[in-house]
């Protein structure tokens, strides 16, 4: 089972998702956790899948985005995957910096399962790790494909609580 938690930033309001898999396969679909901000999905679920390949397959428009310096880069975050005892945790990190074709940020999620990073800790980001990317411009939610398809799971009400709260808008 993979676990979505939902978070706010310190200062600014940026939804982040952070998806911890599990190696239980007992749903098919999305379930409301008792918090608040979690959700589970299966860990072989096809469409989360196929957002975080997606989100792979694109991350060249991240770095363009990233080195153009058109937009915030305070919006700039990567997911990354971090081995657990149970399978793996996804956590968002922020401030990111390129240096000699590696990825440096900052833990922005508090993490659940993992042990090998903290909330604050500056780390040097696995490019073979990252499960999603995003940065606002203009206001639009560029990637975030993790959170969208978690938003489309959502029930109206959940949507319209997200968007009121998330900084940024989602198109289609």
């Amino acid at each position: 089972m993979t676990v979505f938690k939902m978070r706010y930033s310190f200062l600014t309001v940026f939804l982040f998702i952070g998806l911890i898999a599990c190696n239980n396969n007992q749903t098919t679909k999305t379930e409301k956790k008792s918090a608040d901000n979690l959700y589970a999905t299966p860990s072989d679920d096809k469409e989360m899948n196929e957002a975080i390949l997606t989100a792979k397959n694109t991350l060249d428009q991240f770095d363009k985005a990233l080195e153009s310096n058109k937009y915030d880069t305070s919006t700039f975050a990567l997911k990354v995957k971090f081995p657990t005892s149970t399978g793996a945790e996804h956590i968002w990190a922020t401030s990111i910096t390129i240096k000699d074709r590696n990825y440096y940020g900052i833990v922005d999620n508090l993490p659940e399962l993992t042990t090998k990073v903290k909330l604050g800790d500056k780390i040097k980001l696995d490019k073979e790790s990252i499960s999603d990317w995003m940065y606002g411009d203009k206001g639009i939610l560029q990637g975030g494909y993790t959170m969208r398809l978690i938003r489309s799971r959502m029930t109206k009400e959940e949507q319209k609580k997200f968007d009121s709260e998330f900084q940024f808008k989602i198109e289609n």
